[in-house]
């Protein structure tokens, strides 16, 4: 994985899979369920989402991204489930803890949307070649600000994620704590916040002059290094991911006739 992004070359068919195609597999993903408006559906493309990243070698990858999403949760089933508006039917009872029936159903949507969402998103991020997906976004005629800002949000993360690394490094070797109780913890985070922040404003202001430099205003169009081509696979599946969504749509229409 490259220290600036959170691609996962594993040389596998979704890392040779145009951008595109992953691009229009998360409208997909989110669409179908949505349309379709039955729970049911969440599941299984929740589980094509997981397949798809087992077989790209990468879902190991994605498990933090899991477990980030059964803390939210849960927070969203205590919440729901406790305090919801149109609670009428006890569901279950934890102590002094009244779970509703209506609260728990409406939390599962919530949660099956939001862990259908991650996993879609991470099909994309994690075996799509940023730098490739922005050439053939300006290759598509976008323009060159929008491509570097969709280059930016990829980056960003991964790119602070190594700033505190190399702040964390440099603290210990002053002798500073980072490890133990929980208020030890917290009395070295503290310190880390400016030098992050004033690291993010130093790299925001250093690529600013390197774009200058490389002549990013300029109108001229640019020369793109490698050329990719669609493969008859890419279009195959394009057009099977738009002919799901058209017929889910058709489906609820004809079920709400």
């Amino acid at each position: 994985m490259s220290s600036l992004s959170l691609y996962v070359d594993k040389g596998s068919w979704l890392n040779r899979l145009h951008p595109y195609v992953k691009l229009l597999y998360i409208l997909a993903a989110i669409c179908i369920p949505l349309i379709g408006g039955k729970l049911w559906l969440f599941p299984i493309v929740i589980l094509c989402s997981i397949c798809l990243l087992i077989s790209g070698r990468c879902f190991r990858k994605s498990l933090p991204l899991i477990a980030f999403s059964f803390t939210m949760i849960l927070v969203i089933f205590l919440v729901q489930g406790l305090f919801y508006h149109a609670r009428e039917n006890v569901m279950f009872q934890i102590g002094a803890l009244t779970f509703y029936k209506e609260g728990v159903l409406y939390a599962t949507k919530i949660s099956c949307n939001i862990l259908n969402m991650l996993l879609s998103f991470a099909v994309f991020v994690l075996t799509t070649s940023i730098p490739e997906f922005v050439d053939e976004l300006e290759k598509s005629g976008f323009p060159p600000k929008f491509a570097y800002i969709i280059t930016s949000v990829f980056q960003i993360v991964p790119q602070m994620m190594k700033t505190k690394d190399t702040i964390v490094d440099a603290q210990r070797s002053r002798g500073m704590e980072t490890e133990g109780k929980l208020l030890t913890r917290m009395k070295a985070f503290l310190p880390l916040i400016s030098p992050v922040v004033m690291s993010a404003l130093i790299n925001t202001r250093e690529r600013a002059i390197a774009l200058e430099v490389r002549g990013f205003g300029r109108k001229n169009k640019k020369t793109i290094l490698s050329e990719r081509t669609k493969r008859p696979i890419d279009t195959f599946l394009e057009v099977l991911l738009i002919v799901l969504i058209l017929l889910t749509l058709v489906w609820r229409i004809a079920s709400c006739l």
